[in-house]
């Protein structure tokens, strides 16, 4: 069986900005696959060539064996996208808005009535079906883009970013319906920045940074790759870089410590690498106190996706974040510097 979606070496510029640079996943049919990363990563880029919405430089894409490149007008029959920002017209009610996209896929005047009923009942819209989208909250708006992504019954649906914005109550609903689809058969390739949305969600994963897939498996795969546990130490609410460079020369040299990274975009707090089950927490707490080092605070945990993207980069996804943020507003350069 072919793969749902099977991108391979694929590449993509604007001008000299390289956007994409190369990345290979393949996305199995039936199964949720997350693709993780920063803004600016290339998550979005990626989606818009599968999609047919840019053209790759370079690269082979396929879904459902389909060439998105050769084919475009098949392949786009067999996705759904659901793009990150949220575009319907206001004027329009919820099933005019689904009608006028039955349309555009051509769909059969009763099959097209059919379709929209059922998407209306699935997500819970037909309170709703009847009033302007203009008066709807985000939750809902969320909720009728995918109705209009999912009304010509693809075998694949992406998504890009769909809880940006949404309180935990429409997160929770978005989630639970994203099951379901998967329960039903459907293919679905989420782009999230969000790590619990991807844990919670994804069967894999393929974590992106700058333009290169840097690594890829199952979320358990991904963290006991990783290895040992997690301690996160802040020496005070902002410590000093001196200080929490002492503290680190300091606990580096401890046994049961692997690793011992500086994160400055949380007040110079530390993230150490320790060997499971081991009395780490306890030996780094000791060291501290013998060397006169406050503690403001310590945790230590199992590893997260944050742990996989930091050993892959050097850095967590909060830094790669706002070190995008900085390099297109000036305003949050000078935020993070503050920090």
């Amino acid at each position: 069986m072919a793969p749902a979606i099977l991108i391979q070496h694929l590449q993509k510029h604007y001008g000299k900005t390289i956007a994409v640079q190369d990345v290979s996943l393949q996305v199995q049919p039936g199964e949720i696959f997350g693709l993780l990363g920063p803004n600016g990563a290339g998550k979005t880029t990626t989606l818009r060539c599968l999609c047919t919405l840019a053209q790759p430089d370079a690269g082979q894409i396929e879904v459902s064996g389909v060439s998105v490149v050769e084919q475009p007008r098949i392949a786009r029959q067999r996705l759904g996208y659901v793009a990150q920002e949220v575009a319907l017209d206001k004027v329009l009610t919820g099933r005019e808005l689904l009608q006028l996209q039955a349309a555009l896929y051509h769909l059969p005047s009763a099959h097209g009535k059919q379709r929209i009923e059922t998407m209306l009942d699935l997500l819970d819209l037909q309170e709703w079906a009847d009033k302007k989208t203009g008066s709807y909250s985000g939750g809902l708006r969320k909720r009728l883009d995918l109705a209009a992504g999912l009304l010509h019954q693809p075998d694949v649906l992406v998504l890009d970013e769909p809880t940006v914005g949404l309180d935990i109550e429409s997160r929770v609903t978005v989630w639970s319906f994203l099951r379901q689809l998967r329960e039903a058969g459907t293919t679905v390739l989420i782009t999230s920045h969000y790590l619990e949305e991807i844990d919670a969600l994804a069967d894999h994963v393929a974590i992106i940074d700058r333009g290169l897939v840097i690594a890829g498996g199952t979320p358990s795969e991904l963290k006991d790759r990783v290895g040992g546990d997690r301690i996160t130490l802040r020496l005070r609410e902002f410590s000093p870089l001196e200080e929490a460079e002492t503290a680190k020369t300091l606990l580096q040299s401890l046994s049961g410590v692997q690793d011992v990274i500086i994160n400055a975009a949380q007040g110079n707090s530390l993230n150490l690498v320790v060997s499971a089950q081991s009395e780490a927490l306890s030996t780094v707490q000791q060291a501290l106190r013998e060397a006169g080092l406050p503690t403001f605070g310590i945790a230590q945990s199992r590893p997260s996706l944050d742990d996989v993207y930091l050993a892959a980069t050097g850095r967590t996804l909060l830094d790669a974040e706002l070190a995008a943020a900085s390099s297109r507003d000036p305003k949050a350069e000078r935020k993070q510097n503050m920090r």
